[in-house]
């Protein structure tokens, strides 16, 4: 199995939501005058959010990102509103309208232009530009939703900073809170010839994948991989023998999936049934033909393909 999206350097030419093509110019974030003046050009991109939905058009086959001028209606309705960047000189704005039952009301025409879609449903229909400029909307939006009373004290907290902050409004508080981003390692394990894929209860039918699980508190991402995957499979992966490939935002709701190619030191597979409905070794030979044996890849534009992908081509 080849992939023309892939490189034999051991990075990614084309990993889903990557390729971020907005500068986010941070140093403009407290200017409020800049920033009001940047959401009000008729100019700027209005990039909406609908609870776990983008939009994009009708057809699906790429991103909706009605200008200001165009459709300053939506940006009106908006709860929560984030500067992402400027490309070519033109402002992308988050705008969350989840508060609304329906957002087609929003404008009164945008049904007739877009949808409201799950991004994980188009995303690999969309271009790779797209893509991460809608994952990078659609994770601010989350968590501003998410995040609309203070931690500390349980008071409320307003967006700072054209929305990359949020701060408590008890001034005996005044925390602040940053977005979230939840590390989680993803590893293509293999011994000789053969890889390590598993089956999660809630994957698509004959749908086999690489092992992932969050970072825990104190320990490497070398270690996190080792950990996982002995705890899903009973598999010894020694933490020396594990190497970084590449990253991918995976705004699912608010994770960074770190990808790694991992030897193992044993090979006898004993799953944890809670989190595994099962696990195999597949010969490198048996991957171009999964469907023989009752087996399917995960989807194109994830991360888990790709790692099986680049061990394939010889990478590992």
């Amino acid at each position: 199995m080849s992939d023309p999206d892939q490189s034999k350097a051991g990075v990614s030419k084309a990993l889903g939501y990557t390729g971020a093509p907005l500068d986010r110019l941070s140093h403009r974030r407290a200017d409020d005058g800049w920033m009001n003046n940047k959401l009000y050009d008729s100019e700027s991109r209005i990039v909406a959010v609908w609870k776990d939905k983008s939009l994009v058009h009708n057809e699906a086959d790429g991103a909706l990102l009605p200008t200001v001028g165009e459709a300053k209606e939506l940006l009106d309705a908006g709860r929560h509103h984030s500067f992402l960047g400027m490309k070519k000189g033109v402002a992308y704005f988050g705008v969350d309208l989840s508060h609304h039952e329906d957002p087609y009301k929003a404008h009164p025409h945008i049904d007739s232009h877009g949808t409201f879609e799950d991004l994980r449903k188009v995303g690999p229909a969309l271009e790779r530009e797209e893509g991460s400029i809608l994952a990078h909307a659609r994770g601010l939006m989350f968590w501003h939703n998410k995040n609309g009373f203070c931690g500390v004290c349980g008071a409320e907290s307003k967006a700072e900073k054209a929305g990359s902050q949020r701060r408590c409004v008890n001034p005996d508080c005044n925390s602040l809170n940053f977005p979230r981003t939840d590390p989680a390692v993803i590893m293509l394990v293999y011994k000789g010839d053969n890889c390590l894929l598993g089956r999660s209860p809630h994957f698509m039918p004959r749908m086999y994948s690489t092992l992932a699980g969050f970072v825990e508190t104190g320990e490497t991402l070398e270690e996190a991989v080792s950990r996982e995957v002995l705890e899903e499979t009973a598999v010894v992966v020694d933490p020396m023998k594990v190497r970084y490939w590449a990253s991918q935002p995976w705004p699912f709701p608010a994770s960074l999936m770190l990808g790694f190619h991992a030897e193992a030191e044993t090979e006898e597979i004993m799953i944890d049934e809670e989190e595994m409905e099962d696990a195999r070794w597949v010969h490198r030979s048996q991957l171009d033909n999964l469907e023989d044996i009752g087996m399917k890849l995960p989807r194109r534009d994830s991360i888990a393909y790709r790692l099986i992908v680049s061990w394939m081509n010889g990478e590992a």
